[in-house]
């Protein structure tokens, strides 16, 4: 799919103008890469999560010539797929996540009324 058939589907399926969908995406675009060039990452949970990771320097060859060359470190923007999306692509079901079991809370014992006094 490519970004005039994500406009396309995006469209289709929120209800907006193409013209609003194109801009959606292009906002969400810039937004994702601001943040990501800041250093920051943005995770959209059972999506994934986009971050930056810095490669360092290495010695690598010429595949030519064979001779060795310096390959200065880097400054790399890398995706890591969510739970929820990893489990669609390959079929299996993803179980939900059960929360976490909280001890019940102890009620007061209710307070024993006096019994009535009989005449």
């Amino acid at each position: 799919m490519n970004k005039t058939e994500l406009i396309d589907a995006l469209a289709a399926r929120a209800e907006l103008t193409k013209a609003e969908a194109g801009r959606a995406i292009d906002h969400l675009v810039a937004i994702i890469t601001s943040t990501v060039t800041k250093g920051e990452s943005v995770a959209l949970i059972g999506f994934g999560t986009f971050k930056q990771v810095l490669r360092a320097a290495r010695e690598g060859r010429n595949p030519a010539t064979g001779a060795k060359l310096k390959i200065a470190a880097a400054k790399l923007p890398k995706f890591s797929a969510g739970a929820a999306l990893k489990a669609a692509v390959s079929g299996k079901k993803v179980a939900p996540k059960k929360a976490a079991a909280k001890p019940a809370a102890k009620k007061p014992a209710a307070a024993k009324k006096p019994a009535a006094k009989k005449k």
